[in-house]
């Protein structure tokens, strides 16, 4: 099972999108997943104490261990990823290990691509997981209102799923 998880507040989220549209991809290739929007959870903020209790963190932890692939969908904020999915990472880091991680990023511009990198190291060197070497990045160009108009955009949304696909099959079975 593919977990995607939706780490943006913002009722319009563009990053929103993005998971939705690589659920819809995934579901056309017969792949079991699943989104959860963080903006519909109730995360504590982690507090390096009694939060990795909380149920809902419980909850989350226990889906991300059991998923064969993660995808994290994060808008990105000053040229960094935004602070719920940090705070998801501390909450959940342990259940982040030896499995396969992919990005989908939504930016206002060109120039913050590089955002999830520092993210994507902590992954890899903490916990071992496998970051697919694909993501993906958007721009606000490639929307209009509720919808993704980016032809490119969505064919590379396309094949980071199949990738994704592939690869968490091929690594976790």
């Amino acid at each position: 099972m593919i977990l995607i998880i939706s780490s943006s507040l913002n009722p319009q989220s563009r990053s929103l999108l993005l998971a939705k549209n690589v659920l819809l991809q995934l579901q056309g290739i017969d792949v079991e997943c699943e989104l959860v929007d963080l903006a519909e959870e109730n995360l504590p903020r982690c507090n390096a104490g009694s939060c990795y209790g909380e149920p809902a963190v419980v909850s989350i932890a226990e889906k991300i261990k059991s998923a064969s692939g993660v995808i994290l969908a994060t808008p990105v904020y000053n040229y960094s990823i935004c602070s719920e999915a940090k705070n998801l990472v501390e909450l959940t880091g342990q259940a982040w290990k030896e499995t396969v991680a992919g990005f989908l990023c939504a930016a206002g511009g060109q120039g913050s691509y590089m955002a999830i990198m520092h993210l994507a190291n902590s992954l890899m060197l903490d916990f071992r997981t496998f970051v697919l070497p694909r993501f993906v990045y958007a721009t606000g160009e490639s929307f209009a209102g509720s919808e993704i108009t980016d032809n490119d955009l969505l064919d590379r949304i396309g094949q980071f799923a199949n990738e994704m696909n592939r690869v968490s099959k091929a690594l976790i079975g």
